[in-house]
């Protein structure tokens, strides 16, 4: 299948998740299938999504201190080897780049599949003393990491787009204390703009970012049961400063390591989005993401057909402050446009009829629940200002309801398993945080330890796995 299409979902998201979601992405006209297997190609409509994202994001990091920057796509393979465990995470997702033309490289060329590498071999240069520091930047590109296991449709995808974040700090304390205003960050973007819902926690050892001493992140649930990670934040502590030599003189005149964290928040995000908020009808978008706001739709006869035209554009001149559309195309009929903006998922639409201009009204629609009220036309624009912001909060609170919903507790491996099978979803067990633990459990069950909530006290109880003191609960789940 390629290509969006008028026609409506065939797959029911109860019964067929995974054909709903790719029918969702692709008749929505959100993005397409590239040539080369694992890659997207956006559309102009999810592009739109991925720039408000963007946009929104990079004004936060920016009111934080953070700058922008931008580094090459290509790494030599000399310096990916200069972090051991670095390379070893990420060397079979790694796509190389072995000759030009018919010409073999003396190197080979790493395809960017995070930038650690290639940044501190330069940025060390910039740094002579802890006036130099924090150094704060922040890139927005693409990434390769060439999928083993079967990719999905922008969820799990060989190339995606995100914010690769790099921060430089002279101690430690001042590293950490970033970890609240970037995780702060993604999480208002997550639940204010695409009303995602997630759990913000620690990862455990064996999901730790390839050359970071912790990694922290924000879980979300999909609707078939499975855990996808969001938006992350890594402690890189001083691992990739003592590998690349990025030292400073301190203020009593000794060199010194730096300390360093990353994070990043991605396209995956339009993914999740949109199999969460989306129906059997077609995509849902959240207002403050959407390419269009707002559709109007004047319905016509041929006897009313110019002065409704006429009115339809006067109401455009009043829906200047939103992302607005008038669909008057003459070759379609007004059932068929309904049909087609619901499938691209636009939060609000607008009817305007002979009977609507003669009362002084319009007819608003909501996507999300297809709930109609008239609306007079003094008052249009006010009233689908607070439309759009109960759609956007009406997300939000659906999804957080489903996560709670679908969040359970397991005081066994028996009962674990049996959850999981059963229900999926995400499920609290406690653990006591050794990976042997860890392993027992993902044996047991499947699945595997998603983080560990930071919203939370320490409480009396045992591990799942040992029955040793286990004071705070972990996630687990089956995840993408």
């Amino acid at each position: 299948m390629s290509g969006g299409s008028q026609e409506g979902i065939t797959a029911r998201k109860a019964d067929d998740f995974d054909e709903w979601y790719t029918q969702v992405i692709l008749k929505s006209e959100v993005a397409d299938y590239s040539p080369v297997s694992g890659c997207v190609v956006y559309r102009p409509l999810g592009y739109a999504i991925w720039e408000a994202i963007q946009k929104e994001t990079d004004a936060l990091l920016k009111q934080d201190g953070v700058s922008n920057t931008y580094f090459p796509l290509f790494i030599p393979e000399r310096l990916l080897k200069k972090e051991a465990e670095h390379v070893e995470g990420f060397a079979p997702e790694v796509a190389w780049v072995t000759e030009t033309g018919s010409s073999k490289l003396d190197e080979r060329l790493a395809v960017r599949p995070t930038s650690e590498s290639l940044m501190y071999e330069v940025v060390g240069r910039w740094i002579r003393s802890w006036r130099d520091l924090p150094m704060r930047l922040n890139q927005w590109n693409n990434v390769v990491r060439w999928e083993t296991k079967n990719p999905t449709f922008i969820l799990r995808s060989r190339e995606f787009l995100w914010n690769e974040g790099h921060s430089i700090f002279a101690t430690r304390e001042e590293a950490d204390a970033e970890r609240e205003r970037i995780m702060g960050i993604y999480r208002k973007v997550t639940e204010e703009y695409l009303a995602l819902p997630g759990y913000l926690g620690k990862k455990s050892k064996a999901e730790t970012f390839a050359g970071a001493e912790g990694t922290y992140s924000i879980e979300h649930l999909l609707p078939d049961g499975k855990a996808i990670q969001g938006p992350d934040w890594h402690s890189d502590g001083q691992n990739f400063s003592k590998a690349f030599n990025i030292v400073f003189i301190d203020r009593e005149g000794n060199k010194q390591y730096a300390y360093q964290n990353t994070w990043a928040i991605s396209t995956r995000e339009i993914g999740v989005m949109l199999a969460t908020h989306s129906d059997d009808r077609g995509a849902v978008v959240p207002p403050r993401l959407a390419a269009i706001q707002v559709v109007v739709v004047p319905i016509v006869n041929d006897e009313s057909k110019e002065a409704v035209l006429a009115e339809a554009r006067k109401l455009m001149g009043a829906l200047a402050g939103f992302r607005a559309r008038l669909d008057d195309r003459d070759n379609l009929t007004p059932g068929r446009k309904f049909n087609e903006w619901e499938l691209k998922g636009v939060p609000l639409r607008v009817e305007f009829g002979p009977r609507d201009m003669k009362e002084g009204q319009a007819v608003m629609v909501r996507r999300d629940t297809g709930a109609k009220r008239s609306v007079k036309l003094s008052s249009l624009a006010a009233e689908v200002s607070k439309e759009l912001e109960s759609i956007q909060a009406s997300l939000l609170q659906r999804a957080s309801a489903f996560l709670a919903e679908n969040t359970r507790d397991a005081g066994t491996l028996a009962e674990l398993k049996e959850t999981l099978s059963a229900k999926g979803g995400m499920v609290r067990v406690r653990w006591c945080g050794d990976v042997k633990c860890e392993s027992t459990m993902k044996e047991a069950a499947g699945g595997k330890i998603l983080n560990v909530p930071l919203d939370q006290k320490p409480t009396k109880g045992v591990c799942l796995a040992c029955g040793r003191d286990a004071p705070t609960f972990a996630l687990y789940g089956r995840s993408y």
